[in-house]
């Protein structure tokens, strides 16, 4: 009784395991593009280089790499460019998520 319950259990694994191999490709391509919308892929990685670039930034001038005015000038721009970005990516999602008829 014990062996055929580990049995069942251990198929059960298998089965959840590998069903991401089982999908056929259009059903990965359907998911694919229900989730991911290209133009907000685009804006999201422009969001996350910009915060990149704030942090390197911040850490160039407690390095001493830049004077505390040359910072602020480009920390100001950093900061800006980030929230055009941000206002984009949501303008992008809500447009996404509530399409205008034609």
């Amino acid at each position: 009784m014990e062996i055929v319950l580990a049995l069942v259990i251990v198929a059960v694994v298998a089965w959840f395991v590998t069903a991401p191999l089982r999908r056929t490709p259009s059903q990965v391509e359907a998911a694919a593009a229900r989730t991911e919308d290209p133009a907000v892929a685009d804006l999201e990685a422009r969001k996350e280089a910009k915060y990149r670039e704030i942090r390197d930034a911040e850490l160039d001038r407690q390095q001493g790499k830049l004077s505390q005015d040359d910072w602020r000038r480009q920390d100001a721009e950093l900061r800006r460019d980030a929230i055009e970005i941000l206002k984009a990516l949501d303008e992008t999602r809500s447009k996404a998520a509530n399409p205008q008829p034609d």
